[in-house]
């Protein structure tokens, strides 16, 4: 990158795709964000965000230096892995596309919740923190670890895929037959769905909090399922020992709820329990990890370049 040129960062969600322009320090100066519309499929997904990204560029006259993408699962040149929210999404030749729009500009994908660690350990609340660990609460469920700032990515650059968490002994549902276990009981899509059947009604993971105040039946989905949740990062936490867990993603939204349920099985469970904080970028994490595998050399990240 010169001077004055800035990182467009592009960060592919389950339910919303957001776009930002960044300078070096990582500072967003412009940001825009669109719905996935996932049921349509994946093509008008990629579509869509680009068009946004270039209009977005249009609109602040910027000269782009470096692109980040970051996408649910594993970001392979060809393919990318455990990513089943959107339909097709697993065929998705991600850099390519992106470099279709943008000739000339380096492109460097990754994992969405594997760059959030990244950029709260960089410019955020797991500054300093070693080991560190970014917990992602949203549509789906992931961890990323770093120790001495340097992520795991793991054998195949699955670290910290949680959602594929077993739930019980008894599971015969788990990877092999397509399902996510613990993503699908306690993510914010499982939750809404699993909600929908118990109040007949179509209501999202954040109105389930909300309801979960005033509604008995809410509260006992909400309870079981962060006792569940719980437990999961309990057990996360006894295996990595981190020194501090940061906690992203749009369920966070909810953290008088949230946090204060991880905390208690934390201190209760976990020999040396680690500090658990809400994320500083809590709703825009994995659009600034974005940034910063633009920005600079990484770790593996279950990435590649284009």
């Amino acid at each position: 990158m010169t001077d004055g040129e800035l990182t467009l960062g592009i960060d592919f969600g389950g339910t919303k795709v957001a776009l930002g322009l960044a300078d070096r320090a990582g500072t967003l100066l412009a940001t825009r964000r669109l719905d996935t519309d996932a049921e349509a499929g994946a093509e008008q997904v990629v579509t869509r965000a680009l068009a946004g990204a270039r209009a977005l560029v249009a609109d602040q006259g910027a000269r782009v230096g470096a692109i980040g993408v970051v996408s649910p699962g594993i970001v392979l040149p060809d393919r990318i892995l455990l990513a089943p929210n959107v339909p097709g999404w697993e065929r998705l030749h991600l850099a390519q596309l992106v470099a279709a729009e943008f000739a000339d500009v380096p492109i460097t994908t990754g994992t969405d919740a594997k760059a959030a660690a990244l950029a709260e350990w960089r410019w955020g609340t797991l500054a300093g923190a070693d080991p560190a660990v970014f917990l992602s609460l949203g549509t789906g469920i992931a961890a990323a670890a770093l120790v001495g700032g340097v992520l795991l990515g793991g054998a195949n650059g699955a670290a910290g895929e949680i959602g594929y968490n077993l739930r019980a002994p008894q599971d015969t549902d788990a990877f092999a037959s397509g399902a996510a276990p613990l993503e699908e009981a306690v993510g914010g899509r499982g939750l809404a769905t699993r909600a929908r059947s118990l109040l007949g009604r179509a209501v999202t993971a954040a109105e389930l909090f909300s309801l979960a105040r005033t509604n008995t039946q809410a509260e006992e989905l909400i309870t079981a399922a962060l006792d569940e949740l719980s437990m999961h990062v309990a057990n996360l936490a006894i295996a990595l020992d981190p020194e501090r867990i940061a906690v992203g993603g749009g369920l966070v939204r909810s953290a008088d709820v949230l946090l204060p349920a991880l905390r208690d099985r934390l201190a209760a469970a976990v020999p040396f329990p680690p500090e658990l904080v809400a994320a500083r970028f809590d709703q825009d994490a994995s659009l600034l990890g974005a940034v910063a595998l633009a920005l600079g050399p990484g770790s593996d990240l279950g990435s590649g370049s284009g």
